[in-house]
């Protein structure tokens, strides 16, 4: 059986970005190159249709048509974690089996809320869960994120991991992940397939060093990622400490200054993909912090700037 010691899943899953024309229309053309050049920087596997995936602006037929464009070009290349999130446990469910058909190897789903007030007690995020399992016999990836709103504590996500068959990975993007991780490990023991970490690696080699066994970061260098993990891997802690130095400018940049467009200003630097655009309402990154982010890209020389020459 899968454990957290034999887990079917490790390492980087980095979150792909959707790439849109100028318009607004999805370009499906640099959402495959995009897909390439992932792969190419040494990634473990993928996430589609994630927060950093600007999914929330996405209708319900364009994230159809996103996970199987996705999922029949990476054709098994590597695992693809398909984001299922929504507020009605029957839809979020619905999302669920759709991706597993189309070939998913997990799905992540944060617990249901809606805007800034509207939100469930425990009992209702129980069953929500135990209802998206008992659809699917892939993974669940409980994601603890800030934008739900809604804390996830420890003691409750080894109760789900111990009692739901399917949630066996959570990726834990709050603040104090590493005490969270921790603590969770502690009260789930092999229940918890899965611990992981977010927010682009920021918090990474505490959270490794917490018992994290994959991250799930932004897009645009999992080349740069991926040694960190390795080392620490490997045991060597004063390499991994000497990667997440070098790094860290570029991962802080991107967490606290440029968000989820920084992926994709990096691709279209490279040449990966044709438009860096967000999908309106949301703005196009400010020239200064494009600067900075380059800037700070070029010293490290990730394959994101050199891939598509």
């Amino acid at each position: 059986m899968p454990s957290l010691t034999k887990p079917r899943y490790r390492g980087i899953f980095p979150v792909v970005p959707t790439t849109f024309q100028e318009d607004g229309r999805l370009d499906l053309v640099s959402q495959k190159r995009g897909l390439d050049f992932m792969i190419d920087s040494g990634v473990d596997g993928l996430c589609i249709l994630a927060n950093f995936s600007e999914q929330f602006l996405l209708a319900d037929d364009e994230r159809e048509l996103l996970a199987r464009t996705a999922l029949e070009y990476v054709a098994g290349r590597v695992p693809v974690i398909v984001t299922t999130t929504h507020t009605s446990t029957r839809i979020c469910a619905g999302r669920s089996r759709r991706a597993q058909d189309m070939g998913a190897a997990m799905v992540m789903a944060m617990p249901p809320y809606h805007g800034a007030t509207i939100r469930f007690g425990e009992a209702q995020i129980y069953a929500f869960y135990a209802s998206v399992s008992d659809a699917i016999g892939i993974p669940i990836m409980v994601q603890d994120a800030p934008a739900a709103g809604r804390p996830l504590l420890p003691g409750f996500l080894a109760r789900m991991a111990t009692e739901i068959e399917q949630v066996s990975y959570f990726k834990i993007e709050t603040a104090g992940a590493a005490s969270q991780l921790r603590e969770l490990i502690a009260l789930g023991g092999e229940a918890i397939e899965g611990p992981w970490d977010g927010e682009e690696g920021v918090t990474l080699p505490a959270d490794l060093q917490a018992g994290a066994t994959g991250s799930m970061t932004a897009g645009g260098y999992a080349d740069g990622i991926r040694p960190i993990i390795s080392a620490h891997d490997d045991g060597d802690r004063d390499r991994a400490f000497a990667e997440y130095q070098r790094w860290l400018p570029l991962i802080n940049h991107e967490n606290r200054q440029a968000g989820f467009l920084a992926a994709k200003v990096l691709m279209k630097e490279g040449g990966v993909i044709a438009c860096d655009a967000p999908r309106a309402p949301w703005p196009h990154m400010h020239p200064e912090v494009r600067r900075q982010l380059l800037a700070i890209a070029r010293r490290l020389d990730p394959l994101v700037l050199r891939w598509a020459h």
